[in-house]
């Protein structure tokens, strides 16, 4: 996938957590290995390399790991 062409992850309900986001979106299998992602610097939000993995996200962000690119948007 490119970093072009968002993945769209649809919410329910808002905010959700980074880690939460990337179990929803199957990137990783658990906590503890979203955790290792984002505290290694292999996660960014809206652009900026983020190192919360409780960080809030809400309708339009954009998360990106490797080639991947996903959107939040409520549904």
């Amino acid at each position: 996938m490119s970093l072009n062409q968002p993945i769209i992850i649809s919410l329910t309900v808002q905010p959700i957590g980074l880690g939460q986001l990337l179990k929803l979106a199957n990137v990783v299998q658990n906590g503890h290995e979203a955790k290792l992602h984002i505290l290694n610097g292999e996660v960014r939000v809206n652009g900026v390399v983020e190192t919360r993995r409780g960080r809030k996200l809400v309708q339009g962000d954009q998360v990106a790991i490797g080639d991947s690119l996903y959107q939040v948007a409520c549904s």
